[in-house]
Formats: C-alpha cells, structure tokens, sequence
C-alpha cells in the first residue's frame, strides 16, 4: 500500500549535480550517487495510480509503481528484481533516457512535479551493480545460433535475452570495443564506460560471444554468416547524419558532422583511463578538437548537448548553439501537447550551465573561408518556420543577419537512418524513404531469418525504444527457432509513442 499523502509531504527534488567548476576538468559522471534518503523520500512520492500511465510512457512497460513503493519500504533487492523485470540495462536508461514516464507521471497534470522516476531507476540500478550483476546462464543449450548485427542497446537487449533462452549468441561489432553509440557516442560525463563493462561481463558469463574489428558485409559476407548462423539480427543504428550540402562554404575545413566530434573525444578519454596518450583527430588523423577554438554547434537536442558539453572540457573559447525554431515554453502547453504526450518544452542539460550561448531562431546562411580554405565565420539570420502541405519553410527575416565566429563548427541536426552500406545488399534488404528497414509483424525484414530492430528498424530515437525493440525482437526470434515458451515482447513494429492525435 503506497503513502497516500507522500506527494503532499514532499516536493519533487533532485541530487546536486556536482559543481561547474570542478566537473568542466573532468570526464566524470555530472550526478554523484544520490543519499538513500534522498531517493526513498522521492519514491514516497508516487501514488501507485489505479491506472499509471507512466507504463504507456515507456515502451518496456516498466513497473514503475512496484519499484518505487518496494524503494520507498527498503526493499531494494526486491526492487532490483522488479526493473530487471522489464528492462535489460536500467544503469543505461536511468542514466539516458529523457524519462517519457515522468512526463505521463499523474502527478505532473496541471503542470504539477512528476516523481523523479529516471533518478530512482539509476539509484536501484547502482544498487543492483554494487551487489555485483549475478549472471543468469541458460539450464540447457537449444542448439540454435543467431548472430546479431551491431551492439548498442538494442543488440545487447536482444543477444541477453536470447542467451538466457539457451540459444548461442554471437555479436559482431565493427568498431574495436563493444556497445555501439554508448561506447563511443556518449561523453563520459553522462555515462562512464565501466557501467557498460559490468554489463558485458555478465553476458559474456551468460553465454554471449562478441567479435570486434568485423564489419559484417566487408570482413564477413551475408553469405557467410547465414550459414553459420539459425537466424540474423540486423541492429547497425541510425548513424546516417543529416547535412546541409546546399549551404554555401559546407566544405570548408573545420565543418564536421557532431558524431565524428564525439566520436573523437570519446576514444581520447578512453585512451587516457588505459594510460595512453592520445589526439582527439578524425580517421583520416585531421584534428577535431574545440581547445582555444570558437565554437558553433547547429542543432537543439541532445547531440547538440553532448557537443556543447564535450567542448567546454576540451577548453573552447567560446560556444554559441543554434537552434532553427523559436524559444520552446517552459512550460507544458496543453492545448498542444495534452497530458500525458511528450510535450515540446525548453530543455536545459547540465552543458548549458557550464556556459556557451543559445541562439534560437536562427540558421546559417554560410560556411565563411579565411581564404585558405578553413571556416573562420557562420553568417546566420534570424529565421521563421512554418509548415506547408507538410513541408517546412524556413524564411529569413531580412536584414537579420550577422556573424559569429567559429574556427570549428558542428553539425548536430538529426540522422537520416542506417548507413547505406554493404551488408544491406547483400542481405536482400533495402531502406526505405525514411532510410530506415522495414520489418513485418513478426520482425523479419525482406529476407526470411534477417530480423532487424532498434534505431535501424525505427530511426533515431531513445534509448528506451532501442531496448524495447530487441527485447520483443529476441522473442520473434526465439519462436521462429522452435523455442520453448516465450519471451517477452514489450512492442511490436508499428509500435508508436503517446502523441495527441
């Protein structure tokens, strides 16, 4: 039985993060571990709804009730096993995830204070981590392989829980260490590396053997691994990022898309924790490094943050962060975006009280060349958007435009789905319009026994919607192989968020 007056007692709050000064000379996480009584209290807050709605917010049906009343009564083992329920890697999503659920949570109709529900999922994750990651092997092998295809989120979700079903599980990564975009695509400062460490040695513990360094479709063929393997899982991403090639100076040196930034930085902090020294420097060894530099980052989410943040630790001169639409309300506007739909408001990341400038409704008009062929400039109007027949339109006001100055910009506006690539080919399979691959109802694509989930099935989206895929993808799987019983599946393809309709 929940407390039935703990959100009259207690107002939504959060741990401190640590100070700006300190965390912007380090990689560390921005949130120190929160006090027990901190997060008991805050679990005290939910009311345990007749109908909670924060089980429609998140796509991995999380217990959410269950977990907070378990917390708030101490009983934190019970609480481990309740996430772990429904969610493969909370140390990944309470850490990620933009909380869907809190903005369902019943609490915040009216504009009132959710329960921090993506802080107390993290807290009895660590909880979980601290207590050691027991691994859960199979009883009996089936007999039955499946390769999956890339190891972010959703690849991970799914080769666990197929080698909890006793099927062996390979996982071929192309890049030289194992987790995708959560290795190398996300700062430290949001997610350090060890919490994907821990995880992987319980699913190596469970079964689960990973390749590194091969790229399926050049280094092994389609062919190949299909006749190795029972049953494919395609679960490359979305890692396809949107340009502006009409942009007059677009090829000027010092304009790179926002991943090749991250991506860079990422390999120097982990160069750093294994006592190597090392360049942040694209692939080709060209520098991408914000230290001394001005610094203009065109996009407003979360990459855009990620960039913003990274560069104040590498030492930019200065940021200034451009956003193509208006000022967001702070506020939920319900006639827009009614309870209990993801509504469009301002979201400040802790990069944004370390420093840098936002810029909103605004976009670059030109790439300016120092004459040597390196941008020194971004020339940018004020602009309005409006859509028409389903196309947006972006007009400059005239006579807004001005300079700002920048010896490295960064492209953060989005991604355009799964790379072209050749495994696609090979495997029978072809984007579509939204340069994502279409899977049926049973997750195959085109190809009988090639599955396909996550970001590559969807398109960019959460990390909770990557989890959730491969979760139900797994369970596709397992039955396409004669398995016994069924595992979970949390969403099926067509799938969709909570949107006002």
């Amino acid at each position: 039985m929940p407390d039935p007056n703990g959100f009259l007692r207690y107002d939504r709050r959060l741990p401190a993060r640590r100070p700006v000064p300190v965390r912007i000379t380090d990689w560390r996480e921005v949130y120190p571990p929160a006090g027990e009584a901190l997060i008991r209290e805050q679990a005290t807050r939910c009311m345990d709804c007749g109908i909670p709605f924060c089980h429609d917010g998140c796509p991995l049906g999380n217990r959410i009730p269950d977990w907070n009343d378990l917390v708030r009564t101490g009983g934190w083992d019970a609480a481990v096993e309740s996430l772990h329920a429904t969610n493969n890697f909370p140390e990944f999503t309470g850490r990620l995830c933009p909380a869907p659920c809190e903005a369902a949570c019943v609490l915040g109709i009216g504009g009132g204070q959710p329960v921090t529900i993506k802080q107390v999922e993290v807290e009895i994750a660590d909880a979980a981590a601290r207590g050691g990651l027991a691994p859960r092997p199979a009883p009996a092998p089936t007999g039955r392989s499946v390769a999956v295809v890339g190891s972010g989120p959703a690849g991970l979700a799914a080769a666990q829980q197929l080698a909890r079903a006793g099927h062996a599980v390979t996982v071929y990564e192309r890049d030289d260490a194992i987790g995708g975009l959560l290795r190398y695509g996300i700062p430290d400062f949001k997610l350090e590396k060890q919490h994907i460490d821990l995880r992987l040695a319980q699913l190596e513990a469970e079964g689960v053997r990973f390749r590194t360094g091969v790229h399926v479709g050049v280094d092994v063929t389609a062919e190949q691994l299909r006749e190795a393997h029972d049953a494919v899982l395609l679960a490359c991403g979305a890692l396809q990022g949107r340009d502006t090639p009409e942009t007059p100076g677009r090829a000027l040196r010092g304009v790179h898309q926002a991943m090749a930034h991250l991506v860079a930085a990422n390999r120097v902090v982990a160069a750093a924790g294994e006592g190597r020294p090392a360049l942040a420097v694209l692939p080709d060894g060209t520098p991408i490094d914000a230290a001394g530099k001005h610094v203009v980052i065109i996009g407003g989410g979360d990459t855009a943050a990620d960039c913003l943040g990274v560069a104040h630790r590498q030492g930019a001169a200065g940021v200034h962060q451009l956003d193509l639409y208006p000022e967001p309300p702070h506020a939920r506007d319900a006639a827009r975006d009614p309870w209990p739909t993801w509504p469009w408001i301002l979201r400040s990341y802790p990069a944004h009280e370390e420093g840098g400038d936002r810029v909103f409704a605004a976009a670059v008009q030109e790439f300016v060349d120092d004459g040597t062929g390196q941008v020194r400039a971004v020339r940018i109007a004020e602009v309005t958007v409006e859509k028409r027949d389903g196309r947006r339109i972006v007009t400059a006001v005239p006579g807004s435009e001005r300079e700002l100055p920048a010896d490295l910009v960064l492209l953060a506006i989005g991604f355009e789905g799964t790379e072209e690539q050749p495994l696609l080919a090979q495997f029978g399979v072809a984007r579509n319009a939204r340069g994502a691959i279409d899977a049926r109802p049973d997750w195959q694509t085109d190809a009988d026994g090639v599955f396909v989930a996550g970001d590559m099935h969807r398109g960019a989206s959460l990390i909770v919607w990557a989890i959730a895929e491969g979760r139900a993808a797994a369970a596709a799987i397992h039955s396409y192989l004669g398995g016994v019983g069924e595992l979970p599946a949390p969403v099926d393809p067509a799938r969709q968020p909570l949107a006002a309709r």
